[in-house]
């Protein structure tokens, strides 16, 4: 299963989202299945950007995590990414010079484009 950025975008914000901090006990996305979610959420908390559970079993079909909250690191993502413009535009720059990154470089660049929105050389 390949990494989907903006999946793991959704699911950043919406666990931020949460009154408690604690993660919604489903996380539920239209275009995504539940396989991808619990995949991604996976990744999440391999990243750092995250806390939860494995919650895999033998008959999983893939992994299985549960998240409990956001880390430190993922609320700085969640500040990196929110604006929906500077999303799209960071995907743009992306899909047009590399077709992909990784999530460091992404960041940097989510990063740059936010300083430039807010007069930050």
């Amino acid at each position: 299963m390949k990494r989907d950025m903006d999946l793991i975008r959704k699911m950043v914000l919406a666990v931020e989202d949460s009154p408690s901090g604690f993660a919604p006990d489903a996380l539920n996305f239209d275009d995504y299945t539940e396989e991808q979610v619990g995949y991604h959420a996976y990744l999440l908390v391999d990243a750092g950007l995250a806390l939860g559970a494995d919650v895999t079993t033998m008959s999983s079909s893939s992994p299985e995590y549960v998240l409990r909250r956001l880390t430190w690191a993922g609320h700085e993502f969640a500040d990196a990414c929110r604006n929906e413009s500077i999303w799209n535009q960071a995907q743009d720059t992306v899909k047009k010079k590399a077709g992909s990154v990784t999530f460091d470089v992404l960041k940097e660049l989510l990063v740059s484009l936010l300083r430039g929105v807010i007069g930050i050389a």
